[in-house]
């Protein structure tokens, strides 16, 4: 019986990505706060709909809204490890890496009870520890590589890598990778980035954005008995209200294909029994 998984999931990171890069100033922060209007917009819409979805929230988030994190937990959505700020691993000393890794496990546990059973990287750019320290601390998979699009895999530690040699591979973990995609995500299309080092121009057509996206999900029920693909929102983007009527679009046309709405630590288990 072919099985076809979409997983909406969404980095509530309001202005913690804009603070991790030096925009500290009013505006940027402003802009980055709507995600807390974007995200009870998507969940009004999650909940019409009856959809479950991953929600991956930086620690210094959880503590700044705290009721906008609980409305998340109570109406059944996972909440997954986002760093406790918003500065990706790859750029953190280790000690500071693993303090705030530790930080921010315990940040969630006073937020659901629980340790979250997934991470995925701020910036989609782990370190050559992180996947140790989600090993270390009880966690069940990792969504911040890339490695294919249709199928999770378990995943490796410790590949040594140049320029001017064959790549060493390392050894397969128990942790299970659930790829993403930046074509699967919002924010490379959408948003308006300026620094002083780079331009990111965004505010594509939403529509043609959409064609994309479903595109994708068609690709996959013409290829894979079983597949899924993950679709990343963040809140003060996906939130605008031409994007509002994307998102519902991208629910509607995924369920006339047959899609199976799924948070990704469901995946990693159905993975995990697929494979057993």
């Amino acid at each position: 019986m072919p099985r076809h998984i979409a997983c909406l999931s969404f980095d509530f990171d309001t202005w913690s990505g804009f603070a991790s890069r030096g925009l500290l100033t009013p505006t940027p922060i402003s802009r980055g706060e709507f995600g807390v209007v974007g995200a009870g917009r998507i969940l009004d819409l999650l909940k019409s709909r009856g959809i479950k979805s991953s929600w991956y929230i930086p620690g210094i988030v959880i503590e700044t809204y705290p009721e906008a994190c609980a409305r998340v937990v109570r109406e059944g959505h996972e909440v997954g490890h986002h760093g406790w700020s918003h500065v990706q691993p790859a750029l953190l000393p280790a000690a500071r890496e693993a303090d705030e890794f530790a930080q921010a496990v315990e940040s969630i546990k006073r937020l659901t009870g629980a340790i979250p059973s997934g991470y995925r990287s701020p910036a989609w750019d782990i370190s050559d520890r992180t996947i140790d320290l989600m090993i270390e601390h009880g966690l069940n998979y990792d969504s911040s590589m890339m490695g294919h699009d249709h199928h999770p895999y378990f995943a490796r530690r410790g590949d040594v890598v140049s320029e001017a040699a064959p790549m060493q591979f390392g050894t397969t973990t128990n942790l299970v990778e659930i790829p993403i995609s930046w074509s699967l995500d919002d924010h490379p299309h959408f948003e308006f980035f300026r620094t002083k080092e780079h331009l990111m121009p965004g505010l594509a057509n939403a529509n043609a954005v959409l064609e994309n996206f479903v595109a994708d999900f068609e690709y996959m029920r013409r290829t894979e008995e079983w597949g899924m693909l993950v679709y990343t929102f963040h809140p003060y983007v996906i939130g605008r209200g031409h994007r509002m009527l994307m998102l519902e679009k991208l629910i509607d046309a995924l369920s006339a294909m047959g899609a199976e709405f799924c948070t990704l630590d469901q995946i990693q288990r159905e993975f995990r029994a697929r494979v057993a």
